[in-house]
């Protein structure tokens, strides 16, 4: 059963590089928890389908994008969980792609529904009139946000860090909608620090974390979106290929390629005080390295091995 009462536990993994600090950094292996529902989408899911469950809830309806990892996980998770599934999809010309689309095809084979609706109606979905509207025209559901950040998902997110973790002086993450490092925040200790890693441009980001978190000892490290969400060029792809060729560890484009490019950057710029010890948070993601290639090869650019 993929989502039971208790949450797996993942080792930390240490990555091999030279320093003339003699900082340490290991990654948690959170994509390893599952093959199509890994890393943070586990986390946030978990407890949302455990609650969906509870309240005789028979359909998930939720939101994303192109090449959303978390379109792909919910039709998943609804899949093996006996939900239903519905995605509303950002942008209308989707409709048309759907079967050239790795992440959208395979939701499909899954059994999610889509609704591709506009980027401007899209930009309404929180509103009670737009879900309201979802309600017309589907019936009841539960509703789990675009990116799965909710009160739910940031406690599923607080179950990362495990005492083994306290020794650490930084923890850090990428980050998207905000959740998951809200809770590495919430569960962090007084004498570490969460450093979380936009994949956006925008200062919008520290609102949303304000909205779930009370301690101070964190900080966005806001330099390496490489232009924005999904936003790629030659020498992060040629960054993610060797770091899987010399460590083993594979990373997604969006989110983890980002996080550790800018990890290793700031070490070499002495961010980070002589003898620190790092813990990167791998946050899985890799089911859109196929889409990231179609949009590569269309560039003719390298692509993500």
């Amino acid at each position: 059963m993929l989502f039971s009462s208790t949450t797996p536990t993942i080792n930390n993994q240490t990555i091999h590089f030279e320093s003339d600090c003699n900082i340490s950094l290991s990654i948690k292996r959170e994509d390893e928890i599952h093959p199509f529902v890994s890393g943070n989408k586990y986390r946030k899911l978990h407890y949302n389908i455990l609650k969906a469950k509870d309240e005789q809830q028979t359909t998930l309806l939720t939101f994303g994008g192109a090449f959303s990892n978390h379109i792909a996980a919910v039709a998943y998770a609804g899949h093996v969980s006996g939900f239903k599934t519905i995605g509303i999809i950002r942008g209308e010309e989707l409709a048309l792609e759907s079967q050239l689309n790795p992440t959208l095809k395979f939701a499909q084979a899954c059994g999610m529904i889509f609704k591709y609706v506009t980027r401007s109606d899209f930009r309404l979905k929180e509103t009670p009139e737009f879900i309201k509207g979802l309600h017309d025209v589907f019936g009841d559901f539960y509703l789990v946000p675009e990116g799965g950040t909710n009160n739910l998902a940031i406690k599923g997110c607080e179950l990362i860090l495990t005492a083994k973790d306290s020794d650490f002086d930084y923890i850090c993450c990428a980050v998207g909608t905000g959740g998951t490092i809200s809770g590495l925040i919430n569960s962090s200790q007084s004498n570490q620090t969460i450093l979380g890693f936009p994949a956006l441009k925008g200062d919008f980001l520290q609102n949303n974390i304000s909205k779930f978190v009370t301690k101070t000892n964190w900080k966005l490290i806001t330099d390496y979106h490489f232009g924005g969400y999904a936003k790629i060029n030659v020498d992060l792809v040629d960054f993610i290929n060797n770091f899987k060729k010399e460590q083993g560890i594979p990373l997604d484009p969006v989110y983890t390629g980002k996080m550790v490019f800018g990890i290793m950057d700031l070490i070499e710029k002495g961010f980070f005080p002589e003898h620190s010890k790092i813990l990167v948070i791998h946050t899985g993601g890799l089911q859109g390295i196929a889409g990231m290639n179609t949009q590569l090869k269309k560039k003719n650019m390298p692509q993500i091995i």
